[in-house]
């Protein structure tokens, strides 16, 4: 049989054209990229911010909790013995962690030496108002070395997180602006938002002569708070 040019140039043709297509791969599908990292959630809503850095904390005094800080403790408070004498005198403190409570720290500015001191007391009140530790009679360390100082319970206890109130009690004689105390705040203001059951300043009761079992915290009273009775200074330890 006779093959022709034309037909021996169609097979050359078609078989490199055969080549051409098995050398050539398709191209490759490119390959989906990682969705970017998400970003870090935001703290939630109402999370409690963490402390500066450079904001004075209890610990750094070696102390576990403070109604404020002492540095910002530059009011002093008086109260004639018939303001206050008998009264029971609560400071607010919120604690945030659990804590083994062995003494209260108060700030005490100024001494009257001619002063006559009987049942005077501090002690701490659950947010329930039941009394769960106190001191002896503090008249003694109220007629010497006005300076900040621990003030020993008679019973350390353990106080869970949350709210507590510190109380005061004084009696006796003594002159109005002898027997002094370091505080925080101008009595008035302290309370700006709160009603009791909750007031971070308040008196209750009168004509006590030690600190009772219980209190009923929706009697806080802000009358005698009124009249300039200024916000005490506590740490505890």
């Amino acid at each position: 049989m006779r093959i022709t040019r034309t037909a021996v140039g169609l097979v050359a043709a078609t078989a490199a054209a055969a080549l051409l297509a098995g050398c050539t791969a398709p191209a490759e599908k490119a390959k989906p990229t990682a969705p970017p990292a998400t970003t870090q959630a935001p703290p939630a809503q109402g999370a409690p911010a963490a402390p500066s850095d450079t904001e004075p904390r209890p610990q750094d005094q070696n102390l576990l909790a403070w109604t404020g800080d002492p540095n910002d403790a530059g009011h002093v408070t008086a109260q004639s013995a018939a303001g206050v004498g008998g009264r029971v005198t609560l400071v607010r403190i919120v604690l945030r962690e659990r804590i083994t409570w062995s003494n209260i720290w108060l700030g005490l500015a100024g001494i009257d030496p001619q002063a006559s001191l009987s049942d005077c007391y501090l002690g701490v009140y659950d947010a329930s108002g039941t009394l769960r530790a106190a001191t002896a009679d503090i008249s003694p360390q109220l007629m010497t070395d006005p300076v900040a100082k621990p003030l020993a319970l008679a019973k350390p206890f353990t106080a869970e997180p949350g709210t507590y109130f510190i109380a005061l009690l004084l009696n006796g004689t003594w002159a109005t602006n002898g027997l002094t105390l370091k505080a925080t705040g101008a009595g008035i203001s302290v309370n700006a938002g709160l009603t009791p059951p909750s007031l971070r300043y308040s008196t209750v009761l009168t004509g006590q002569t030690s600190l009772p079992a219980t209190v009923n915290l929706k009697d806080q009273s802000t009358s005698t708070i009124n009249t300039g009775w200024a916000s005490q200074w506590y740490a505890i330890s």
